[in-house]
């Protein structure tokens, strides 16, 4: 047996361990619509929405009503949206929704102060208005089901306190978004023990979107909120470590039936909005980074390639072993996709999906390497 044929038994070994672990890493995310909403009845808590808004006029309208919309049965609710000094109509279309329902109260945003983040700076503005029991954020781009606010709350009521959270379904237009945004989930279903999230203590197993994140009051304070990670590009991820630290439980759950979102609507927006993410949510850990960029190229990128060495050459261990990396490596996606609720042929396309994660995670890391940052929403982040 050569050299070459055993570096293909064991990748393709390597692969089919991922396939088994995604396999029953999916079975461990709970179903959010699996929580006894029940428990609501006869609570009256007061939950806060709490929606940041920066030049969300395409979106922040069909934000609110799908909020307002919620089935609020065993629960009341505010919605509390911050202006975050838009430049379009925003601030026009929440105050036109304001004045048809008392429930919703528009603020205006401050200028951050130095050393703090954006996004963080308009959700800890937020806050200081919420007068709930647990706080409900939402970014404006996501549309809620009726029952969306109400299970999770339930599931937050099993915990007791801490954070629940979970991905939305994507909606993907362009071919980048289709490429690129379902990957999200795919890094998680593949790579973190799913469990692990709510059993382990560890700030290390930890994943968040503050797209959808809800979380207990006292868990907010106790943790330090967004004053605690005001400098971290990647906010989201570094409250739910926060609230560990802090000896509280995180919860990550199925959501995507009840919630969606299109986060980006086009393939640059695709693009900078993942190169502002990636190397910043590997903690600036060069190693981490480009040592998964690798192991991805490795498993993902060389199966297909090998498969059509081997076409061209004639040589049959390439066409053996290449195809069955590559059907693996697909089998691995189709679990992703899956869970996330994306379509079969999505799988199809893995390899030319990695290739594009890469490209982006490879500018991600030079961008923050040298110092250039990264723009996002007319802001530049070093």
């Amino acid at each position: 047996m050569s050299a070459s044929e055993i570096l293909w038994i064991l990748l393709t070994a390597a692969l089919g361990v991922q396939l088994i672990f995604a396999l029953w890493n999916a079975t461990c995310l709970p179903g959010i619509r699996s929580f006894s909403a029940d428990r609501l009845l006869h609570q009256d808590k007061l939950v806060s929405v709490l929606i940041p808004a920066r030049n969300e006029r395409l979106h922040i309208q069909g934000c609110l009503e799908s909020v307002l919309a919620s089935d609020t049965t065993g629960y009341r609710m505010e919605v509390l949206v911050l202006n975050d000094r838009s430049e379009d109509e925003t601030a026009a279309l929440v105050q036109e929704i304001a004045n048809r329902d008392a429930r919703v109260r528009l603020l205006d945003g401050a200028e951050p102060p130095a050393g703090w983040m954006g996004k963080s700076y308009a959700c800890h503005q937020l806050v200081q208005e919420a007068k709930g029991e647990w706080f409900m954020f939402v970014d404006a781009d996501v549309r809620l089901e009726p029952e969306a606010i109400r299970q999770t709350v339930a599931a937050g009521c099993e915990l007791g306190r801490g954070l629940v959270t979970g991905f939305p379904y994507q909606v993907a237009k362009t071919w980048m978004e289709k490429l690129v945004v379902p990957m999200m989930v795919f890094t998680i279903i593949s790579h973190l023990p799913i469990f692990m999230i709510r059993r382990s203590s560890s700030p290390l197993f930890v994943a968040a979107t503050g797209a959808f994140l809800l979380i207990h009051r006292s868990s907010y304070e106790a943790s330090g909120g967004h004053a605690a990670i005001q400098g971290d590009l990647v906010d989201d991820m570094s409250l739910a470590k926060a609230v560990k630290r802090a000896g509280h439980p995180v919860m990550l759950a199925d959501v995507h039936e009840l919630v969606s979102t299109r986060m980006y609507q086009n393939g640059t927006e695709v693009w900078n909005g993942y190169k502002k993410n990636m190397y910043e949510g590997t903690g600036r850990r060069d190693v981490l980074l480009l040592g998964t960029l690798v192991m991805y190229t490795l498993m993902y990128l060389v199966p297909p390639l090998g498969l059509l060495f081997g076409l061209l050459s004639g040589s049959s261990a390439a066409i053996t072993y290449g195809l069955i990396g590559t059907m693996l490596g697909m089998g691995v996606k189709r679990v992703a996709d899956q869970t996330g609720g994306q379509p079969w042929w999505l799988a199809c396309l893995q390899s030319v999906s990695m290739a594009c994660v890469i490209g982006i995670g490879m500018a991600s890391w030079r961008a923050g390497r040298s110092g250039k940052g990264y723009v996002w929403k007319g802001r530049r982040y070093s």
